[in-house]
């Protein structure tokens, strides 16, 4: 009877899928723990978008580690968390903010903004005032020393009821000629200068529950109440001094007068947002030249660059024009430089008053286009600009396509009697619009967003007089949505911006669908030439 012995490689063989397991465990366990713990936290402060990417996150890494097939997306995890948090998220967050009124005012959650307003606290007429003195424990604990009209003292620590002891009680030593102890036991008497020097020494609540003392000044501690009370039943908050109610309106704790707590919170509008984007009466007006330029800015943009760049590839395209390589060298150079540097050089250069542009014209014609304070002359200012920083592109795109077309085409026209025109038009430019027409479409959608240039020449000036939000001439959708979120004189507004950056998406899309498929249709008639 042969028995038989495992070898030191077949055990080994045996326990490396079980240790892995119980290291894939052990990691989701401490994962999946840290992630309970953080998405908790999360919920509590009213974060929940985040709080569920965390989750579905969580989830996701659980299930590529657990299941069989989905095993060997362990080497993406990493790569797809980075995409889903960096990517998706700031997508799904995005359209989130685009139903709420998240702007100034309205920048954290309903549980902070009704923690805050509690912190708010009054005198009552029955309130008592003292002069104050701290001591404080080698721990960082606090007491205050009080002293009413009277002259009375008094000992005040954080959760205990108020005392008068007598030196010798309760740890007080030695009075001084002001009234106030030498020493306390296990603690140390402060100067202002160090009281003042902690700045949470005013939130600390001395006495016990109901009858809490708080420092209100330098000289001055006394017994407040908070001002406000929740009133869940309601959704409001309630004055206790006034009585007044300020009820929960679209995200502010609101009186009947209009008065509103600060600080906001953030709450759902809806589609209040996008509805404002096109039946608002106050921002129609903006919003209309806003958008009918950008659609302007993006077609003469192309027109002009793509024209100009296809002009300069046909005339260099003639192999004998003379000097071709030197010259072609030199007109590629605006494309090398940085765009944030030439456009700021362009913008020096048009300067009104030490722009070498405007002095030479001042110079020979006693005038000089005002290009940052007429709208026109601003819009006719900013093509120019586009237009040297791109048409180095298309000349080098038209220069390529042109080589690849066939010299037999222009033989057979010439034979048929065609003119240099009309070979342009029926053989060289169909034939051209086929390798280009993808680049045509990516340069409109690049120029329909093109913030850069706005906001670095004249950040979208010339102003529009009377506009209900900042909004200049040459301003395009993009950057009016950048001075909407982040630099409106009349508030940050994340939620409005938010919504047309959607709108934004679904124009941009709309155009680039159209347009590739009028792209396709030039390849197939290209397949039968």
């Amino acid at each position: 009877m042969t028995v038989f012995t495992p070898s030191v490689s077949d055990k080994t063989k045996t326990s490396s899928p079980i240790l892995g397991l119980v290291g894939r465990l052990a990691f989701l366990v401490v994962l999946d723990a840290a992630a309970l713990w953080f998405v908790a936290r999360l919920m509590s402060l009213g974060y929940f978008p985040f709080g569920a990417a965390v989750s579905m996150i969580t989830v996701a890494v659980n299930l590529i580690l657990l299941i069989k097939k989905a095993y060997p997306l362990r080497w993406m995890v990493i790569g797809l968390v980075l995409m889903v948090m960096f990517t998706i998220y700031p997508i799904v967050f995005t359209v989130w903010v685009a139903f709420t009124n998240y702007g100034e005012g309205h920048l954290v959650t309903k549980q902070q903004a009704i923690a805050q307003i509690l912190k708010a606290k009054y005198l009552p007429a029955s309130g008592q005032s003292y002069k104050w003195t701290a001591f404080r424990s080698p721990t960082g604990e606090y007491a205050l020393w009080l002293q009413d009209s009277a002259g009375n003292g008094y000992l005040a620590k954080p959760g205990e009821p108020l005392l008068q002891p007598q030196p010798g009680e309760a740890g007080i030593g030695q009075l001084d000629e002001k009234g106030i102890p030498q020493s306390i036991e296990g603690y140390q008497r402060l100067n202002v200068l160090q009281a003042a020097a902690d700045k949470t020494l005013t939130e600390i609540q001395f006495g016990e529950a109901g009858k809490t003392i708080q420092i209100r000044s330098p000289g001055e501690a006394a017994e407040l109440l908070p001002l406000y009370v929740y009133d869940e039943a309601q959704d409001a908050m309630i004055n206790q001094e006034t009585g007044v109610v300020y009820r929960n309106l679209r995200g502010s704790f609101t009186a009947p007068g209009g008065q509103s707590l600060q600080p906001g919170f953030i709450a759902p509008v809806q589609f209040d947002n996008f509805r404002d984007f096109f039946l608002s009466p106050a921002l129609r007006g903006p919003l209309l030249r806003v958008v009918a330029w950008n659609f302007g800015f993006a077609f003469f943009s192309l027109l002009l660059n793509f024209s100009l760049g296809l002009a300069i590839a046909v005339l260099f395209n003639d192999p004998r024009f003379p000097f071709k390589k030197i010259i072609r060298s030199l007109l590629i150079i605006p494309y090398t430089v940085p765009a944030l540097i030439t456009i700021l050089i362009w913008r020096g250069m048009m300067n009104p008053q030490l722009g070498v542009i405007n002095r030479t014209m001042n110079t020979l014609f006693g005038w000089s286009p005002p290009w940052f304070t007429d709208e026109w002359w601003a819009k006719i200012a900013i093509l120019l600009v586009n237009l040297w920083l791109s048409y180095p592109y298309f000349m080098l795109v038209c220069s390529g396509a042109l080589q690849s077309i066939s010299e037999d085409y222009y033989a057979a026209a010439q034979v048929d009697g065609a003119s240099p025109w009309q070979q342009f038009r029926y053989i060289t430019l169909p034939l051209l619009l086929v390798a280009v027409g993808p680049l045509l479409v990516a340069s409109f959608t690049f120029n329909f967003n093109n913030f850069n240039l706005i906001y670095l020449f004249n950040a979208g000036g010339p102003p529009i007089a009377g506009a209900p939000t900042p909004a200049g001439h040459t301003d395009i959708l993009i950057s009016y949505v950048y001075n909407l979120a982040f630099s409106g004189s009349r508030g940050i507004n994340y939620g409005f911006a938010s919504a047309i950056t959607i709108i934004i998406f679904f124009i941009v899309g709309a155009i680039t669908l159209f347009q590739f498929r009028y792209t396709r249709m030039w390849e197939e008639v290209s397949e039968n030439v």
